[in-house]
């Protein structure tokens, strides 16, 4: 858990102030995620550098809060399901296959919260994807769907997959990705996040990829791509020089290097 102390710096860094006496809602647990999501970048710089990563709550919060960096989902939302806990949300946390452009069943390599608040609702929350994706949670109930900054989810059970979300693209639906409810551990994701960083066909180890959330879309970099996304069709431009990019990452992700 982190300390009154820690709560407080950590939904600073996000834009939000602590109320010690505010219940665990639904609605503060929607503000949290939406905030994280639009505040804390998806980054995979220090797998790009070779930096070992750490899933250690404090050292998580070290890098997201003290330092003002992001990462990816093993990191963001381990950071994410341990602020909630300390804020009095029952949370569980689960493994994910991520769906979306597979054209095979992939591992499972995503860590995903379910979150418990105080009138007895259970919420999928997520702010560790850098595509489209939700931004405010979910409700964790069957064939419920739900409409979050113009993009909408469907939550259904496959039976294979388990638990499948889905959104609406193109006049379809479309897998996002799945989970099952066996109950994971902090140490159950050092695993697949060493194979994230060190495993020659991961797709996190090659370059920069990084992405933060707006009410209207996402920011993106992929490599030397730098997009600013409303819709489906961005604004695009490649990065010039290593002083074009190091100004791209501080004026849009806060990440000074």
């Amino acid at each position: 858990m982190y300390t009154t102390e820690q709560i407080t710096a950590a939904l600073s860094r996000i834009g939000m102030e602590y109320d010690p006496d505010a219940a665990p809602t639904p609605e503060l647990l929607s503000d949290i995620q939406f905030a994280m999501a639009t505040h804390v970048p998806y980054e995979n710089l220090d797998i790009v550098a070779g930096i070992p990563l750490s899933l250690d709550y404090g050292a998580l919060y070290d890098k997201i809060v003290v330092r003002h960096r992001g990462g990816y989902c093993f990191e963001i939302n381990g950071f994410l399901g341990e602020l909630l806990r300390s804020l009095g949300y029952k949370v569980s946390e689960l493994m994910a296959r991520y769906l979306r452009g597979e054209t095979e069943i992939p591992m499972r390599r995503h860590r995903v919260i379910i979150a418990e608040a105080s009138d007895g609702t259970r919420w999928i929350c997520d702010a560790g994807i850098g595509q489209a994706a939700f931004k405010r949670p979910l409700p964790f109930e069957d064939g419920v769907e739900t409409t979050v900054c113009g993009e909408t989810y469907r939550l259904g059970r496959e039976p294979f997959f388990g638990w499948v979300i889905s959104d609406w693209h193109k006049g379809a639906w479309r897998r996002f990705y799945s989970f099952t409810e066996e109950i994971q551990l902090n140490i159950d994701y050092v695993m697949p996040s060493f194979w994230c960083e060190h495993a020659p066909e991961s797709p996190f180890r090659d370059e920069p990829a990084l992405s933060i959330k707006t009410e209207e879309g996402r920011i993106t970099v992929d490599g030397d791509m730098f997009r600013i996304w409303h819709g489906e069709t961005p604004f695009e431009k490649k990065i010039g020089d290593d002083g074009e990019r190091a100004e791209i990452y501080r004026k849009y992700f806060g990440i000074e290097l």
